[in-house]
């Protein structure tokens, strides 16, 4: 069996890599993972936090759990809660003593699991990658690369290019003409970004990620499948790098800071 073939059988498997918060705890993991989440750049200094709804869809939380949540992240200034018809709840930017050990509790106990994860996204999205620059037909090639002008031109409007980025992936995903993976792909994403939907982001990772995704549309449009496949798993390889920097950023010492990604652990 070829490696495209043993990944297309894992891309039917089901099963969720992600453990439903509530089977664990409430509103104390629920903070944290937001915590978390503030620490990577998914969520920034006076951004409004999707509503509870939401986040209690996506995390797959009742209500009352994100409702906690709010409230211990209000408490300790995380978040400001703000009433009224352009109300929400927004990110103060603002860090307590506790920021360091909440990112520590967070991932340090899921390291491998988290590890072999972003490994096994970066094999997958190669393969989705190759397929699409195998199949896609000539408009959805042509859609591909104006969906990768659309995050060069979105510049610094991180909704904007947040937008773009999810666009072009579900385009790739879809032009391999194959629900198993398009399915793969988007719940990888919902699992590598702790149920949240928004992918780790830097000012550095936009810089790069703005040079990859024409590169990336390029090769599939072009129809060069061994070129797509390297430019997605390369692509991919950004978030491993932004995740291990804020870990180890944590550390005490370097007996608490795990290896980088691709790497067995000590």
């Amino acid at each position: 069996m070829s490696p495209g073939q043993r990944l297309e059988s894992l891309a039917v498997w089901s099963g969720s890599l992600l453990e439903p918060l509530e089977a664990r705890n409430s509103g104390e993991l629920i903070a944290e993972r937001l915590v978390t989440a503030i620490a990577l750049g998914q969520f920034v200094r006076g951004q409004r936090l999707p509503p509870e709804r939401e986040l209690a869809a996506s995390l797959r939380v009742s209500r009352t759990s994100v409702r906690e949540a709010i409230a211990k992240l209000a408490a300790t200034g995380y978040v400001r809660v703000r009433r009224g018809r352009n109300g929400g709840t927004f990110v103060t930017g603002e860090c307590d003593p506790e920021f360091a050990a909440i990112i520590r509790r967070t991932l340090l106990p899921n390291w491998d699991r988290l590890r072999s994860l972003l490994d096994f996204r970066s094999s997958a999205e190669a393969e989705i990658a190759r397929l699409a620059a195998e199949r896609a037909t000539p408009s959805e090639r042509e859609a591909i690369l104006a969906t990768a002008q659309r995050y060069v031109d979105a510049d610094s409007d991180r909704a904007a290019s947040r937008a773009a980025d999810a666009a072009l992936h579900e385009a790739i995903a879809a032009a391999t003409h194959n629900p198993f993976w398009q399915q793969l792909s988007l719940q990888l994403r919902a699992e590598v970004t702790f149920g949240l939907g928004t992918e780790p982001f830097s000012a550095e990772l936009r810089q790069r990620a703005e040079h990859q995704h024409p590169a990336l549309a390029e090769a599939i449009a072009e129809g060069d499948t061994a070129r797509a496949a390297l430019l997605a798993q390369e692509h991919f390889s950004l978030n491993d790098e932004l995740i291990d920097r804020v870990l180890s950023g944590t550390a005490n010492d370097a007996r608490e800071r795990p290896g980088p990604i691709g790497e067995a652990s000590a």
